[in-house]
């Protein structure tokens, strides 16, 4: 017993000290290997599944691979940023205020493995490839409602960039004074 509390004492402490030496403190880089695991895991589950059932996802054309980006991005957003969403990241999170046109600004909670998932769920770019993982596999098991729903949130993709492009446009029609006026009031 005494041997397996040591080994696991100085397996802790090499952990701690590879923190140190990489510059983080808060233990999250501990948790990022479980996560590692979890989407290698999926992605490999995802495989094996798809050899033992023989399907195969037709390729991507340029388009699928536009309306499948378009989707990711959108579905990042979501996951990491709209206020909608803000009850998944809650646990691991503590909100700070707005950020930018329907989105919320969050700081990440605690050390360790929640921190790491709230760095996850915090970061478009971090989810990104989950949610591409996901399009990925539902094109494989259920292309057609996998399409209908990416075509959808790509749809909301575009729209929403038309949604700033108008807003930026109307901002710069503006008269300057009716600008600084409505900054003050």
């Amino acid at each position: 017993m005494t041997f397996a509390k040591d080994a696991g004492r100085a397996t802790l402490q090499a952990a701690r000290g590879r923190e140190r030496g990489y510059g983080r403190s808060d233990r999250a880089l501990r948790g990022y290997a479980p996560l590692l695991a979890a989407f290698g895991g999926a992605a490999g589950a995802v495989v094996g599944a798809a050899r033992l059932s023989g399907r195969r996802p037709d390729p991507l054309t340029p388009w699928d691979a536009l309306l499948v980006a378009l989707a990711t991005h959108k579905v990042s957003r979501l996951v990491a940023k709209d206020a909608v969403t803000s009850p998944l990241r809650a646990p691991f999170t503590r909100f700070q205020g707005t950020a930018g046109d329907a989105e919320v600004e969050e700081d990440v909670l605690g050390s360790g493995p929640r921190k790491a998932i709230g760095e996850l769920v915090t970061c478009p770019f971090c989810i990104g490839p989950w949610a591409a993982l996901a399009f990925l596999t539902g094109r494989t098991f259920v292309p057609g409602l996998t399409q209908a729903v990416a075509g959808g949130l790509s749809a909301v993709a575009v729209a929403d960039f038309l949604h700033l492009a108008y807003a930026a446009a109307q901002q710069r029609l503006e008269p300057s004074e009716q600008r600084e006026s409505e900054a003050a009031g």
